[in-house]
């Protein structure tokens, strides 16, 4: 649609290089002749495993035009996650970045199932095939379609064992509820039609990233793209191409905020009117702070990989409601549930539950019992967070369930400690577990991240949190760290801190 009206407008800009909508449409039809021309069938999986790039753009337009389905892998995963992912998926196609060669030379024998790995690079070891010989040469005609609207599969990082593949098969959404969402999308984090303009900050093979991305490429918005975020690099594009929204993750906010304040009001901001972040707990001092120097442009949503967007908190909220991750995004019903299967009161804590949508995940593929396990009844679908609304409908999310701590009985949310730790002035980061303890099961701990040329002595922090935190939540060990662990998409990696712990313990006991 875009090609037919405003074919000579800018598509997508990647460094140096640029496509119109023309040439985006041509290009992708290129990507898809060049499946067809292999084989590809309307149940078939093509793995996309590469940066943030144009390429990126094109296997996942191709792949809805053809009606498959679409497995982008996180491109931090070492060679036998990549492997277990290829094979896992069931993959028949893999496009692959050359940079990461090494890695599919090391996993192509265990991947009997794949027939065709395509390098998007020039340099190809044997057996592989370069995009230039097999897709440039592709006819740029649309062909026709394999299924109604393609498919997408997500792997999910999970906090043990191996990534599921949350899986939303081809055709299982109708053009109406897409329309519906899109709308929705549109309305509700103010994004202004074909003349605004993305900014790719956030890794593609992220939920959140790729979704804002889609929805760039439908409403015809010029789409920005970052192969790897850097903060002053952001703030150049957005004064450059005049961006009007981006998704950050919290980290990524908090690196865009630690830019001095002669860099960052050196560039013209004033076009930026919607930061989108989530995937994580934003601490409120982040919030206030970009308020303060940006203006009110940030929004805030709960979702998962499974289940899209659950909630949405708006600028004007951040501040009314310290905490909070908003209210039910339009058409999403939200539960929250005790143990026994009864509904929570206001202000009670219970695991949250999303009522099945049309835009929800069909369920893990090759996981009956993984999808069956989120269910409570017939429609009511978990990933596992405990949170409670307020009176006035607000959600706030204490912390993962899997990640509460039992101290003697009594069950504590880390979350609810850290975002009173992020308001310590030296504190940069922190992260709070629980660790094996004789006579209560369970102790808090903390892990701190200091901000550049900041001091704090563990006495010093147990003594500014006594006021601020009842007794048993408060850390009863603290170490301080150079640099929390987090993925490419700010997801905090948490376990890496737990583990050693409970080295030797046969149980967690939360």
């Amino acid at each position: 649609m875009h090609a037919s009206y405003k074919g000579d407008a800018t598509a997508l800009v990647e460094g140096d290089r640029e496509l119109t909508w023309s040439e985006y449409n041509a290009e992708k039809n290129k990507v898809a002749n060049a499946l067809v021309g292999m084989g590809v069938t309307a149940d078939d999986k093509v793995v996309c495993y590469v940066h943030n790039c144009i390429e990126r753009f094109l296997v996942t337009a191709a792949g809805d035009t053809l009606g498959i389905t679409v497995v982008p892998m996180n491109y931090r995963l070492t060679a036998p996650e990549v492997e277990y992912i290829v094979g896992d998926s069931e993959a028949r196609f893999v496009f692959f970045g050359e940079e990461f060669g090494d890695i599919i030379e090391a996993v192509r024998p265990s991947c009997p199932k794949v027939e065709a790995w395509i390098s998007t690079g020039k340099s190809t070891a044997p057996g592989v095939l370069a995009w230039h010989d097999c897709v440039s040469t592709a006819s740029p005609d649309t062909p026709p379609s394999l299924a109604d609207g393609g498919g997408v599969m997500i792997y999910t990082s999970g906090t043990t064992g191996n990534p599921k593949g949350a899986y939303r098969e081809p055709g299982q959404t109708s053009d109406e509820m897409r329309a519906k969402w899109f709308a929705d999308m549109l309305a509700e984090f103010d994004i202004r039609g074909g003349d605004d303009v993305h900014l790719v900050c956030g890794p593609l093979y992220h939920g959140a990233p790729f979704s804002f991305a889609m929805i760039a490429t439908g409403v015809g918005s010029k789409i920005v793209i970052m192969p790897k975020f850097d903060a002053e690099t952001a703030a150049r594009l957005i004064a450059e191409h005049g961006v009007g929204y981006t998704v950050m993750a919290p980290v990524l906010v908090k690196r865009f905020l630690a830019l001095p304040d002669d860099v960052l009001s050196g560039y013209d901001l004033s076009s930026l009117h919607t930061i989108v972040t989530t995937g994580a707990p934003c601490p409120q001092s982040t919030k206030r702070e970009l308020l303060e120097r940006v203006g009110p442009v940030l929004y805030e949503f709960y979702g998962s990989t499974e289940l899209g967007v659950n909630t949405i908190m708006k600028p004007a909220d951040v501040l009314a409601k310290e905490g909070s991750c908003g209210r039910e995004f339009p058409g999403v019903e939200l539960a929250i549930l005790r143990e026994d299967g009864t509904e929570a009161d206001v202000g009670e804590p219970g695991e949250l539950y999303v009522r099945k949508h049309p835009l929800a995940f069909s369920g893990y593929y090759h996981k009956d019992d993984a999808t069956r396990s989120a269910y409570h009844g017939e429609d009511l679908i978990s990933v596992g967070d405990v949170a409670y609304r307020d009176a006035d409908g607000f959600f706030f999310i204490c912390d993962r369930k899997t990640d509460m701590i039992i101290s003697g009985g009594v069950n504590i949310y880390p979350a609810e400690i850290e975002n009173v730790l992020h308001q310590h002035p030296a504190i940069a980061d922190c992260c709070v577990f629980g660790i094996p303890n004789e006579e209560f099961g369970e102790a808090v701990h903390a892990s701190v991240e200091l901000k550049d040329g900041a001091s704090l002595t563990i006495d010093e922090l147990k003594e500014w949190s006594r006021d601020k935190l009842a007794d048993y939540k408060r850390p009863r060990s603290i170490d301080f760290v150079d640099a929390l662990p987090r993925d490419q998409a700010g997801k905090l990696r948490k376990r890496e801190l737990r583990e050693p712990y409970w080295a030797g313990h046969e149980r967690r006991v939360n």
